[in-house]
């Protein structure tokens, strides 16, 4: 076995490998940036290495210096998690060149699976069904649109090199494919070093089934059944569980079977996950699935695949870079139970799923009794950086039927405390409560379909607000020369306070009145904060003075945070219509498009494409229409 490992990554992957290490008795060496000094992969590991500045292609993306770490550190292996180098080929074979272990797949099947369109021919040769599309070496703008032409809208653009929803773009009218195009290819090219496309048919009610697969050096490979992916938001996975909703002994035999098929095509060694894409249009049916790629490395998921088969995905892929064979063959893994997983992102759903960054003053989980796991990156007291992913972590649930594990997990979004970083905690239980969720009727169009719904609660602000302020108010005396309200004879008594939550809503509260229900909540230095379906809100005693400010109420658009304006679409002077796109500002590795809140005209235009920004700072100014 492995003695000592050194995890070429950082936040709750970081954390979750460095606890099966430490059960296993292996020593651990964590790299960290000068973002991460104080992270808590850092502090969880034997010994800490710093690779560099704050920018992941400074530090976490620059294999010399994670070999450098690991020769300073004496370590004998590398783990890369998943994301930055986990599938970069040069990387696994530069590690390997250097007499270090290589915890993952050799280079050659990195190569042979990490390019969508090789790796869709080398399938069709194995017998693996592939979605229609394009995957030709002409990459000119005007030979995509004719094949997207061919193959007919609606069609995805994806990255060549993509993964992770990024470089990934869906085209519903010919007008649009150029600029999304473009728009594909500059993310791809800052995401992945690599801007060429490929194009799929866009399946109209798509579910995204995928399955884990592990294979080790004596030949063996085998699936450890299958997970349904398909709740995501612009490609990137939401909620996640295991088994898939609807599947049939048949169908997961002939899915579980093409992906056994799909490893054994590049002689795969270690864990992976051949992911399909299925026609939910009419249930799932083995002739309605077919192969989109294979992420050659540990998914973010993978808990879930956990919980129901009794497997330490990490621990097997420690003992089979160890050499050592599969801990079980195919006919010793079977289903018991259900799990779902939903991913604890740093992002505003109010705000357009806006990341939120800063310091986390209250980090706090329900216990694990009742069949709940946490992997999570972070601690109350940590900073979440503006450098990385959002994802902070993932909360995790077990139950012998779905619907327990869903309500498990609804449970524990609902009552989990993150603050004053905004969260998709709320988002998320409302997401899992859905009844259309609830009947297992789910496909990648949900979110979408039911988007103003899940961001938009229906909070009972006002009793919120009643209740924070008898925390707010200190009590009065008994006399009636002692109470705000003053004496009156005709009259029943009446105090009033003003107060304003941390969204801008106002509320006159009267205390004369009983508060109506209890909340969950706790108290800041700035006033309580009450909790309700997993959402927060903070209040404070009203300051007039305080609420004057700018914002898109008057026309003035400012950086949600920090940044690179990526694209300027209007110029100075420019006539805009509300809703038209303005710029497009690039932050934690993802594209946000900025719009006109009204029609107008742009009356400042400070912003310029390439230009790193500051949160809080103007990049455009819309006047008003007259009228």
């Amino acid at each position: 076995m492995i003695q000592s490992l050194l995890i070429a990554n950082r936040g709750e992957i970081a954390c979750r490998i460095i606890g099966t290490a430490r059960r296993l008795g292996i020593r651990t060496i964590a790299v960290y940036s000068e973002a991460d000094a104080n992270a808590r992969h850092v502090r969880l590991a034997d010994a800490a290495v710093a690779i560099g500045p704050a920018p992941a292609r400074e530090s976490y993306l620059v294999g010399e210096r994670i070999l450098a770490a690991a020769r300073e550190s004496g370590a004998e292996a590398i783990h890369p998690g998943y994301g930055f180098l986990s599938e970069n080929a040069n990387f696994a074979e530069a590690v390997v060149a250097a007499g270090l272990v290589w915890v993952g797949p050799d280079a050659a099947s990195i190569r042979a699976m990490g390019l969508k369109d090789a790796a869709k021919q080398r399938m069709i040769a194995a017998g693996v069904p592939v979605t229609p599309g394009y995957l030709g070496e002409d990459q000119s703008a005007d030979r995509l649109a004719a094949e997207a032409q061919a193959i007919g809208y609606p069609v995805l653009i994806k990255a060549v090199a993509g993964g992770g929803g990024k470089g990934m773009r869906r085209v519903d009218d010919p007008a649009q494919f150029a600029e999304l195009l473009q728009s594909c290819r500059r993310e791809a090219a800052s995401a992945f070093g690599d801007d060429r496309v490929l194009i799929e048919k866009y399946i109209a009610r798509p579910r995204h089934i995928e399955v884990q697969v592990f294979g080790d050096t004596h030949g063996n490979v085998v699936h450890l059944f299958e997970r349904d992916c398909s709740l995501q938001r612009r490609h990137q996975k939401v909620i996640e569980e295991a088994p898939a909703p609807g599947m049939d002994p048949h169908t997961r035999e002939a899915i579980c079977a093409a992906a056994v098929r799909a490893a054994k095509a590049v002689n795969y060694v270690g864990a992976g996950t051949i992911e399909f894409i299925a026609d939910g249009s009419e249930g799932l049916r083995a002739d309605r699935i077919w192969f989109m790629e294979m992420n050659t490395r540990l998914q973010v998921e993978h808990p879930v695949t956990e919980a129901i088969t009794g497997v330490d995905l990490v621990e097997w892929q420690l003992r089979v870079a160890s050499g050592e064979p599969l801990p079980l063959r195919q006919d010793e893994l079977a289903i018991d139970g259900w799990a779902m997983e939903a991913r604890l992102y740093a992002e505003d759903p109010a705000t357009g799923f806006l990341p939120s960054t800063g310091p986390l003053e209250v980090l706090r989980l329900p216990g694990t009794e009742a069949g709940l796991r946490y992997d999570m990156g972070v601690e109350a007291g940590d900073r979440v950086s503006d450098q990385y992913d959002p994802m902070l972590g993932k909360l995790i649930a077990r139950g012998q039927a779905r619907e327990a594990a869903a309500e498990a997990l609804a449970t524990a979004c609902r009552l989990a405390q993150v603050w004053p970083v905004r969260t998709n905690l709320g988002f998320a239980a409302r997401c899992l409560s859905h009844r259309e969720f609830r009947s297992g009727a789910v496909d990648t169009g949900f979110i979408e379909r039911h988007l103003t719904a899940l961001t938009e609660p229906a909070l009972p602000l006002d009793a919120m607000a009643r209740w924070a302020a008898d925390e707010l108010v200190a009590p009065e005396g008994e006399g009636p020369w002692e109470r705000s309200s003053g004496f009156r004879l005709n009259a029943a008594p009446r105090r009033e306070v003003a107060l304003v939550d941390d969204r801008g809503g106002r509320y006159a509260v009267d205390l004369a009145e009983p508060a109506a229900q209890a909340f969950g909540g706790f108290d800041t230095d700035e006033g309580p904060v009450v909790q309700h379906d997993g959402e927060l809100r903070r209040f404070r005693r009203f300051r007039a003075e305080r609420a004057a400010g700018g914002g898109a109420a008057d026309g003035s658009l400012l950086a949600p945070m920090p940044g690179r304006v990526t694209a300027v679409d209007v110029g100075e002077g420019q006539a805009v219509a509300k809703g038209q796109r303005l710029l497009t500002l690039e932050a934690m590795k993802m594209e946000h498009g900025l719009v006109a809140p009204f029609d107008g005209t742009v009356a400042e235009l400070p912003a310029a494409a390439g230009a790193k920004v500051r949160e809080g700072s103007l990049l455009v100014r819309v006047e008003r229409e007259e009228g």
